[in-house]
This record gives structure tokens, sequence and C-alpha cells, in this order.
């Protein structure tokens, strides 16, 4: 079969097209055929250092996350699986390739009316936004900063806190991003890189109750600073390059409390099934802003590193 081989850390052309041997399932497994592979900016950075959540050793195929249909099951499984249309993590290597064996309990069925495509953008983006959401605990009226609101996470949480009746204001890196967020009807949308760009969302809704911090570093600090005495914060990523660096005295001074997203492996099920539904009623609107077919996953990877992407980035593998 096809794949995309990681046999050193280092920029995005040590991702290398290559064979691979076709995988087959073992007891308790299933065969998923891939027609799409999700790209997360935390893989980029394991690519580059070894960074992150994943472990393997090298040579290594990356990709956490894929769509496709279930083509064969192994000793032990049912196989009315087959012929199944899922989505599915792949705990954290395998999936930029054209066949992925992943446990049995691990694929999530994709409902009827919901786009595959659309599923795959949604599997990891669309359950972190309602874990965000739920950990920032959202009500009507909250004034709520989105940082890396042109982001595939960012998008999403964007909608899930007009939807929970909240004041937006979403924030984004360049002048085309902001334009395309502007589109998208939220309250407030600024560039944050431009100076004084604090002083504008002050102008436009005085300070803010929540900030949903997906840029980490200089910003993160920034955007605490808008925050109104009884705030909440909630970090879901590092496009700067390192985490917010609040201290927790500095933050009880404000009256500003630090939430950490957390959820039992039961309750990400729950919300990746949540979010797939949402969206495939409507609710929940992926934006797909770059495809790249499979042996292009170099420059997919340059792309999200460069930060020039929206929404969600893709491989479309077949």
């Amino acid at each position: 079969m096809r794949a995309v081989w990681l046999r050193e850390f280092g920029g995005p052309e040590v991702l290398v097209p290559g064979p691979a041997p076709d995988p087959a399932p073992g007891p308790g497994q299933v065969l998923v055929e891939v027609a799409h592979a999700n790209i997360t900016f935390v893989e980029t950075m394991f690519r580059a250092t070894g960074f992150g959540p994943f472990a393997g050793d090298l040579p290594m195929i990356p990709g956490n996350g894929v769509g496709g249909t279930i083509t064969d099951v192994g000793p032990g499984v049912d196989r009315a699986l087959v012929g199944r249309t899922v989505v599915t993590g792949t705990g954290g290597s395998g999936g930029y390739a054209e066949r992925v064996v992943v446990d049995r309990d691990a694929p999530v069925p994709v409902p009827p009316g919901l786009a595959l495509d659309a599923a795959v953008a949604v599997l990891a983006d669309g359950r972190t936004a309602l874990l965000l959401a739920r950990a920032a605990e959202l009500r009507p009226g909250d004034r709520v900063l989105v940082e890396a609101a042109a982001g595939g996470v960012g998008s999403l949480l964007v909608q899930v806190a007009r939807r929970a009746g909240a004041t937006v204001v979403a924030a984004a890196g360049g002048p085309a991003k902001v334009t395309l967020l502007r589109a998208a009807d939220v309250d407030v949308a600024v560039d944050y890189r431009e100076p004084g760009w604090t002083d504008r969302v002050r102008d436009a809704v005085g300070a803010v109750d929540v900030v949903f911090d997906g840029v980490g570093g200089a910003l993160a600090r920034e955007a605490f600073d808008l925050l109104d005495p009884g705030g909440r914060m909630v970090s879901f990523g590092l496009a700067g390059g390192t985490w917010a660096d609040i201290p927790e005295d500095v933050a009880a001074a404000r009256g500003v409390t630090l939430r950490q997203p957390r959820a039992r492996p039961d309750e990400l099920r729950a919300l990746t099934e949540t979010a797939l539904a949402e969206a495939a009623a409507g609710r929940l609107r992926p934006l797909i802003g770059q495809r790249f077919p499979l042996d292009r996953a170099a420059e997919a990877h340059a792309a999200v590193e460069a930060r020039s992407t929206v929404g969600k980035t893709l491989l479309d593998v077949r």
C-alpha cells in the first residue's frame, strides 16, 4: 500500500512517500480502508522534534485520525462491521496510509447525512471544542475571546460559543483570516498580529469573561489581561510555540480561574459521537480550508507550520 514515512525528526521534507506492507487485522481488530487523514498542529511538532503525546520507534508512519470504510475484521469480530463507514483514532501512528488496523472498539460510525470528509474534520476538533466549552462552563451573556479562531478547533469553538448565547470575539493572525471570521458573523474580529489589538477588544466589549487560548506564549498573557475578575481561561494549543505561562498565584490574585479540560476515554468517545451528530444536524459546520493528496503530506505540514491554513487540513488518500 501507499504510505508516508517518518524516518527521522526534522522539517516537513522528512515526510517521504513510499510503499508499506499491507496491514492485516488480528484478533479483536478491524481493517479500515482510509479515504481521508486528519492533520493536527501537534503532529507537525512531533514530526519536527518527537515532542507530543505520541510514541513509537522510527521509522514509522505518522497520523492519528482517519476516516474510511471497514473492509475486513480479525478473529472474534462480528463481520457485520464490514462495509461500515467510520472515523477513528489510530493510537498515534499509521494514519498517513491507504489502510490502517485499529482495535474494534476504536471506530465511531459516521451518522447518515454527514459527508466522510466533514466527519474526519470533526473527529478531533469537534470533540475538543465541546470539551473546552464544558471546561469553561459557558453561560448566556458571556463575553468570549477565541484565539486562533480561524483554525480547526477555533472555528468550531466560535460556533459552540455563539450557540451558548455568548458574545464572541474572534482573534486570528492576518487580515485574510480576520476577513473570513467577519464573514462567519462573529460579534468582533481582530488581528492579534497588530499592535494594540487588546485595545480594540476593550473598545468593543470591555473586558471578557472567557478566554480560549489556542496560541500560548506572549499572546496568551495579553489575552489573560483582558479577563474580568471571575473570568475563566482554558488553554488548548500552542501555535505560538509554547504553552500559556500564567502562574496560579497571579490568576488567583486577579480572581481568574485557569481551567484544564479533562475527560476519561469513555467521555471522549461520547463527545466525539455528540460532535458528529451535531455536524450531521447542521449545528456544527467544520471548515475544510485545504486538502492535499497523500503523497504531498510534507506540503501539508509546511502549510500548517507556516500558519497559512484556515480550518482543517486534510490528506485525501482516495
